[in-house]
């Protein structure tokens, strides 16, 4: 008795599913797939699968050696001989999937719902049709996810876009228009040139003009996080020259070469990790910032120790002298891991992204990297304003002989210094290894804009250094919007050139009697 109150799938809709016109079948399956029949989600199912076979009037799933017959029920040992096969075309095969879609949303898990209502709404958006709307009705009625219940509205207003009621058509535009979602223009668009009432368009021109206007919002703070983003990369790649250059002087062409190491360090880290501890794998980066800083200060150290301390004051010395450096670390890391790129993976916790305003989209691992920058920043501020080092390497830097003679170990305090700068440009590396591939010319696409930040920003001054950074970033990244990368490249070049011309001294001026 269950059974039979249940069953709605008569031999009418069996057949009509599986023979005769396109339009009859879809329209078929779309209703049946709105009632709560499981003969007839068996069947739809098994049409998807390709698994039914038609012998005159009745219609047979596949099953294994055997079959069922779709309407009563009856199991059958083998097959008919003469049971044909079920024509499916790629407009069923949509529909079949759709179906299976709304069938599945109620009850399932959330990521399993908005998979479905998507789906759901893609079919609507590209051919609307009447007969969905019991299906999405159905869905709709029950619990769904947030996301998954704004699709399927959404599917539902673009079906009703399609309506010869105009009442249907205006309530529609305005739903479509209150979502603001890129993905609505084009079905707006569309109708405006088809529309006949004149109530009904103007509904749909107001619609589109506040999508158009949320779409030039989104772009413009699209372009700004951009611009944010590259400013960040800026000043990790800027805050280590900043003490080794601004600080004391030292124009260190490695720079780069340093902010490769680091990098380096990380791809290591990583690769130890997946291949010894990949249940820990997700938190290799955590590992990998101190061993980051620690290799880029070490080789600094090195470079200071061995070659730098000897040409303090004579600045196109050190210039000449990093330069060739920078040309033994590049080699070395070319000898010791390839010429090749290698890849560094992002952690699951900084893939993906937040999506805002329908065309937004801001990625985690550049999120994360603009509060990395700014914590770093906010570590060194700290270093050098507030501890003992910080002072001896203030002291050194503004007069190094009264320096000696207050008893600070000035030698001891330079390599200090320099390896504070070079492990920076460490952390840096680990940064930029989460946005692009590691190689050995990495360093070499960064050098020239971190000199141009810390001498934009004035040199020795962390603020200047932040400032320009920032600005730089943002004032490249608009004037690439429109004039493309290669002449924004150039009129920042052409900016820099012209400030430091009018101002020297860069943003922020060194004060004292000393300068």
């Amino acid at each position: 008795m269950g059974l039979g109150t249940a069953q709605a799938l008569t031999a009418a809709d069996a057949l009509a599913v599986v023979e005769g016109d396109t339009d009859a079948r879809i329209e078929t399956i779309n209703r049946l797939a709105a009632e709560p029949d499981p003969r007839a989600t068996a069947l739809i199912r098994a049409m998807a699968d390709e698994a039914v076979r038609v012998q005159g009037e009745r219609v047979f799933i596949v099953e294994g050696e055997g079959a069922i017959d779709a309407v009563t029920g009856e199991t059958l040992a083998t097959l008919p001989e003469d049971a044909g096969d079920v024509m499916i075309n790629n407009r069923l095969r949509s529909a079949m999937d759709n179906a299976l879609a709304g069938m599945e949303l109620l009850g399932a898990p959330p990521d399993r719902q908005r998979e479905a209502a998507r789906t759901l709404q893609r079919s609507a958006f590209e051919e609307p049709d009447p007969s969905q709307l019991a299906l999405i009705d159905k869905a709709l009625s029950g619990e769904l996810d947030a996301q998954a219940r704004q699709s399927l509205e959404l599917a539902r207003a673009a079906v009703l876009l399609a309506s010869e009621d105009p009442a249907q058509r205006l309530s529609a535009a305005q739903k479509l228009g209150e979502a603001k979602l890129p993905i609505v223009r084009p079905l707006l668009q569309q109708q405006i040139d088809q529309e006949s009432d004149a109530g009904v368009k103007a509904a749909l021109l107001d619609s589109l003009k506040g999508i158009d206007r949320m779409l030039a919002v989104g772009n413009a703070l699209a372009q700004a996080f951009t611009g944010i983003s590259l400013g960040s990369i800026l000043l990790l790649a800027a805050l280590g020259l900043a003490i080794t250059y601004g600080l004391m002087g030292v124009i260190n062409m490695a720079h780069g070469e340093l902010i490769m190491i680091g990098a380096y360090a990380t791809w290591l880290v990583q690769s130890f990790f997946r291949a010894s501890l990949p249940e820990w794998f997700d938190w290799y980066l955590l590992v990998a910032m101190p061993v980051a800083f620690m290799a880029s200060a070490l080789v600094g150290a090195a470079m200071e120790r061995s070659v730098i301390r000897f040409l303090y004051g004579r600045p196109l010395e050190t210039l000449l002298a990093t330069w060739g450096i920078s040309l033994v670390l590049m080699q070395a890391v070319r000898s010791l891991f390839g010429a090749q790129n290698v890849g560094v993976e992002n952690p699951s916790w900084m893939s993906g992204g937040i999506t805002l305003l329908g065309n937004l989209n801001l990625p985690w691992n550049r999120i994360i990297i603009i509060g990395f920058a700014l914590a770093v920043l906010l570590g060194v501020t700290l270093m050098i304003g507030k501890t003992r080092l910080g002072l001896f390497v203030r002291g050194v830097t503004q007069n190094r002989p009264i320096a000696s003679c207050m008893g600070v170990n000035t030698a001891r305090i330079d390599t200090y210094a320099f390896a504070l700068g070079s492990g920076i440009a460490g952390l840096a590396g680990c940064a930029l290894s989460q946005i692009g591939n590691v190689g050995p010319d990495l360093g070499q696409n960064y050098i020239v804009d971190s000199f141009m930040v810390v001498v934009l920003g004035g040199v020795g001054q962390l603020a200047g250094t932040v400032y320009a950074a920032l600005g730089l970033g943002m004032l490249n990244k608009f004037i690439e919007g429109w004039a493309g990368a290669v002449l924004a490249k150039i009129a920042v070049l052409v900016f820099i050139i012209v400030f430091i011309q009018k101002r020297p001294q860069g943003i922020f001026a060194m004060k004292g009697r000393e300068v």
